[in-house]
């Protein structure tokens, strides 16, 4: 492990970035060591949002306790869907999803200016869907120590990983 080395060629897992959140703050993810995380991409603007964030917040109700958090990044690469202000982004999830999970600053998931963690991420987890990332609600299921065990297209249903997550919290 590199010390503080951002550069995701370097990075062993998910613990070694720093993300910011909605409002700007530096989040270093080693803190969701011992976690299971699930790392998607959102928008507020796509035919896939009102499902998506609703399965996840009935997911992340029912595990919240056991281990496992969920990490939301906006994006707006797709078809300008999520074209809103961070706070903007966060009232509408929050709000209308109560959703109690984190939601970061937004980011790109794409191109040259994507950022290290999905460079990461994508890398970890490239094979059929060429790395590059199709659509909005794109999942990374990534185990305790920070690795990416699966990837999960836009259309799959949160509620269909739930017995993913067990077994990786052990309660399957």
């Amino acid at each position: 492990m590199g010390a503080g080395s951002s550069a995701f060629n370097t990075a062993g897992s998910v613990h070694d970035f720093t993300v910011k959140d909605a409002k700007g703050t530096d989040v270093d993810l080693s803190t969701y060591k011992g976690k299971v995380l699930l790392i998607v991409n959102v928008a507020s603007q796509c035919g896939l949002t009102n499902s998506n964030y609703t399965e996840l917040s009935q997911l992340y109700e029912k595990y919240k306790d056991q281990g496992v958090e969920f990490l939301a990044f906006p994006c707006n690469q797709f078809a300008g869907q999520e074209p809103g202000s961070n706070e903007q982004i966060q009232e509408f999830a929050c709000t209308r999803f109560k959703a109690e999970y984190p939601i970061f600053q937004k980011v790109n998931v794409n191109g040259d200016k994507a950022a290290p963690l999905y460079k990461f991420l994508k890398a970890s987890k490239g094979g059929l869907f060429n790395e590059s990332i199709k659509w909005n609600f794109t999942k990374f299921l990534v185990d305790k120590e920070g690795q990416v065990v699966k990837r999960y297209a836009p259309t799959t249903s949160p509620l269909n990983m739930e017995n993913d997550i067990k077994k990786l919290l052990d309660l399957s």
